[in-house]
């Protein structure tokens, strides 16, 4: 597959944002199949990770099943005329049930609660000018 020889920017909601303010772009929805598609074309050196730290790496990496590579980071200010990404956009809601797990030893009561559910959905973007 022909890339431009331009490295694939992976993108959260952040990165996303930071990266529209200038030129054209097309947007695709992307099914989670064709997400670990687009990322096995590309060489290990040619992934790009715009968002810092390697906690949302790590779930998509193991969502979509793919070998987590730990991309190198780069904060990504604009992108290049014909470049393509991959957005991870994170949708945080409050938990409509909210179970108890009660942790108790001869020392202490503890509990956890579940507060939030998180979704993932993935854009193709290209950037056109």
């Amino acid at each position: 597959m022909d890339h431009t020889n331009l490295p694939l920017l992976l993108l959260d909601n952040n990165s996303l944002s930071s990266i529209l303010s200038v030129g054209t772009y097309k947007f695709e929805y992307l099914n989670f199949e064709e997400a670990k598609g687009i990322i096995e074309t590309y060489d290990y050196e040619d992934v790009i990770r715009c968002f810092s730290g390697e906690y949302l790496e790590d779930i998509i990496c193991d969502y979509l099943d793919i070998e987590n590579r730990h991309f190198g980071y780069q904060a990504i200010q604009e992108m290049e005329v014909n470049q393509h990404a991959i957005a991870f956009k994170l949708y945080i809601t409050p938990s409509g049930t909210q179970p108890i797990i009660k942790l108790k030893s001869k020392d202490y009561d503890s509990e956890a609660k579940k507060i939030q559910n998180i979704y993932v959905h993935c854009q193709y973007i290209h950037r056109l000018d």
